[in-house]
């Protein structure tokens, strides 16, 4: 072995590992705590409302509900199934779609 490089070697070993005190630890996580908090907060919280609001929109749709489809189609309702719902967008056109397509509702009487 080259003898410069063993040198630099024992020159880096430094005198042994020292005991971190506690305190300097939990410094240590604060940031990530901070991080996380922040996310919670700004991104997985507000998501989580608004899917519990979808979701409650989608189990009180009911027939003659004028909606809004994800791709921007817009009808009447008319027909619901289990996870199909039956959409009139023009006089004697129907379609078909995913009740979690539907975007937004306009009741009927509105």
């Amino acid at each position: 072995m080259l003898p410069f490089l063993t040198e630099t070697a024992y020159a880096m070993g430094g005198g042994g590992a020292t005991p971190a005190d506690p305190k300097s630890q939990m410094m240590g996580l604060l940031p990530l705590v901070a991080m996380f908090a922040i996310f919670y907060f700004l991104l997985i919280r507000p998501q989580q409302k608004r899917a519990k609001e979808h979701k409650a929109m989608l189990e009180a749709l009911k027939k003659g509900d004028e909606v809004v489809t994800s791709s921007g189609m817009m009808g009447r309702v008319t027909a619901l199934a289990d996870d199909v719902v039956t959409v009139e967008v023009a006089p004697d056109v129907k379609i078909k779609f995913q009740k979690s397509a539907v975007a937004s509702v306009k009741k009927a009487g509105g």
